[in-house]
Order: structure tokens, then C-alpha cells, then sequence
């Protein structure tokens, strides 16, 4: 399994390479777009937030992550504060969402 500082590490290769989006509305539009081939949210993101990503990634059917990062953590690391990350290749985002839980698609809904 992979600790924090490989996972920062490979998001930082990631983003140089082009295929990171960062932030709601950017993640949004990838999954949209179906460039997105996975999601990571910070442990410290909104509860609000994350069931918005549960629904947008289950409604266009991307695999999302819990990170186990802060976005202080994620910040340190990628030099923006943020706390979701579409990764939008597919060796990438497997690489990253190694050993990490999966977040359950926005069914259980009760609102």
C-alpha cells in the first residue's frame, strides 16, 4: 500500500504531465466530458461537496476515492489548496487509487 508522500509524488507527476483537474468545477467538466478516469477527495472535504461529486461521478459512471489527504496536505504537495482531484489517465488514476477506499455512488441518497 502506498503512503501519502508516493501518492502526492505521483499527483505531482500527474499534474506536470497535463492530466490532473483540480477543483469542483474543473472535476465536474471532466467527468462530463469523459476525460475523467477517476476522482480523489480530500479527507476534510464538505460533506456538501462530496455528495455532489458522489452524484456527478455515479451519474457518468467514474470511480471515486477517498484520498486520505487533507488539503492542507494537498496544498503542501501540489502548491494549490483544493480538495478534489480528477485524474484523467488511465494508468494514473489506477496507480492512485491503489490500496484507497472507494467511495459508495450517491444510491443511499435519502434527501
Amino acid at each position: 500500500m502506498k503512503n501519502n508522500n508516493d501518492r502526492s509524488g505521483l499527483l505531482t507527476i500527474c499534474r506536470k504531465a497535463g492530466r490532473l483537474k483540480m477543483g469542483m468545477d474543473m472535476a465536474k467538466d471532466a467527468c462530463r466530458s469523459g476525460s475523467a478516469c477517476a476522482v480523489f477527495t480530500a479527507s476534510d472535504l464538505s460533506e456538501k461537496s462530496l455528495k455532489e461529486m458522489r452524484f456527478v461521478c455515479s451519474r457518468y459512471q467514474v470511480g471515486l476515492y477517498a484520498l486520505e489527504m487533507s488539503m492542507d496536505q494537498i496544498q503542501k504537495s501540489m502548491g494549490r489548496r483544493t480538495g478534489i482531484i480528477a485524474v484523467t489517465d488511465k494508468g494514473f488514476a489506477k496507480a492512485c487509487a491503489e490500496g484507497l477506499r472507494q467511495i459508495a455512488p450517491d444510491a443511499d441518497s435519502d434527501n
